[in-house]
């Protein structure tokens, strides 16, 4: 494989392409946060329908991601990345002229196209180096990419106070544009061995479903994503309803996890060759749990404002960025010939359990019952990262001891 030259379509992509790529998926996913509620206002809908938004944008795009991972291992990464942002692209046209809340949803959900920026990139870095690299390498990419949804958020209360939500999607139309251009220019193919049947290429889910290693690493990530999308549906309402911020303060208080993921992403992309990958998912699961059990005590205690909610939230994020990018690099080395279809598997159920959760919290958030169904949401998914690392840290002492059971009886006859 040729080093990476930027602009040169002959070779794999720079490390600032991925970045911004991997960042398209994250500020689309981010900007309108702070204007849910003025949607809701502005289509006289009720916030649990405006909320789809989230919710249901999540549910699409983990079902998106069932096909567009062995698409890529069949078709290559790159037609299938440009044809996905092409059409985020019109998509995000449709969302500024919607006239109705039913076509804004519509519409909405056809954005879910810009996932394949989630997917690829991780495929793509498995393509060209090893699982203790790689998982160093994505953790490296998601740190700098974290500047996106740590800025998007407050860059979008800012353009909804100013120029009203509408603006948020020009934003995220403008930066597509870059970032289609830049792709086209600077990434070369970097999967080279392709199935010759897309139908073989969805059948080799199986064997991913066997695996037991791929299922503790894709639990791991979900869980630890589902505390993340948890937050995503649940803290716009409770920054509006319960602590009484506007939209701008929301966008600015939402930098706070993004920072926490910022920091875990950068301590992965350091340490995670030198500790494993496993170590790196139990201690960020760790982190991310005691994060979001701390807003509780301090809201039982009678510190109810804004800095005890998302304050805390710093952990939830370092956490997180701690464990993904290992347990994503563990998912496309289960099968490195499958890393296109692992990713969207693994990315699939990641999020599509980020859907369920985020509409549920949506759902049971209300003046009566606070901040606590989405402190519990949060706190339970963390716990339940821990117990998928540890699995996967139990699998990996089986196969040593069987190995080891089968190697000792070749040494005894030498």
């Amino acid at each position: 494989m040729r080093k990476s030259v930027f602009l040169d379509r002959a070779t794999p992509p720079s490390l600032a392409t991925l970045v911004l790529v991997t960042g398209m998926g994250a500020l689309n996913l981010n900007i309108f946060l702070p204007s849910l509620p003025a949607i809701a206002a502005y289509y006289d809908a009720d916030y649990a329908l405006v909320q789809l938004s989230v919710s249901g944008y999540l549910a699409v795009t983990a079902a998106l991601q069932l096909f567009i991972g062995p698409l890529s291992d069949r078709y290559g990464r790159r037609p299938v990345m440009l044809a996905s942002l092409a059409i985020f692209q019109v998509a995000t046209v449709l969302v500024i002229l919607a006239p109705t809340i039913t076509l804004f949803l519509a519409a909405r959900m056809l954005q879910a196209a810009v996932v394949a920026s989630l997917v690829l990139p991780r495929a793509m870095i498995r393509d060209v180096v090893g699982q203790e690299e790689a998982a160093s390498r994505i953790g490296y990419v998601t740190m700098f990419m974290s500047v996106v949804p740590m800025v998007s958020p407050a860059l979008g209360g800012f353009l909804a106070g100013l120029f009203g939500w509408h603006a948020t999607f020009a934003a995220a139309f403008l930066f597509g544009l870059v970032v289609f251009l830049l792709f086209f220019f600077d990434a070369g193919e970097t999967h080279h061995n392709r199935s010759t049947s897309i139908l073989r290429q969805f059948g080799a889910y199986p064997e991913l479903f066997r695996s037991r290693r791929f299922w503790g690493y894709a639990l791991t990530a979900s869980f630890s994503a589902g505390a993340f999308y948890a937050f995503l549906g649940g803290a716009p309402y409770v920054a509006n309803t319960v602590l009484g911020l506007d939209a701008e303060s929301i966008g600015a208080y939402f930098a706070i996890i993004a920072v926490g993921y910022m920091l875990g992403n950068f301590l992965s992309g350091r340490y995670a060759k030198l500790l494993g990958i496993t170590r790196m998912m139990i201690w960020g699961s760790l982190i991310a749990a005691i994060g979001a059990l701390i807003p509780l005590f301090l809201f039982l205690a009678g510190y109810v404002d804004p800095l005890a909610f998302f304050g805390p939230t710093f952990l939830v994020g370092m956490g997180n960025g701690m464990t993904l990018p290992s347990a994503n690099a563990g998912m496309v080395s289960v099968r490195p010939h499958l890393a296109g279809s692992a990713s969207g598997l693994g990315g699939s159920l990641m999020i599509g359990g980020g859907a369920v959760l985020s509409s549920a919290v949506g759902a049971a958030l209300t003046p009566e019952t606070g901040i606590y169904p989405l402190i519990a949401a949060m706190f339970l998914t963390m716990v339940g990262a821990m117990i998928a690392s540890a699995y996967v840290r139990h699998v990996d002492k089986l196969a040593a001891r069987e190995a080891g059971a089968r190697l000792a009886p070749e040494s005894l006859s030498r």
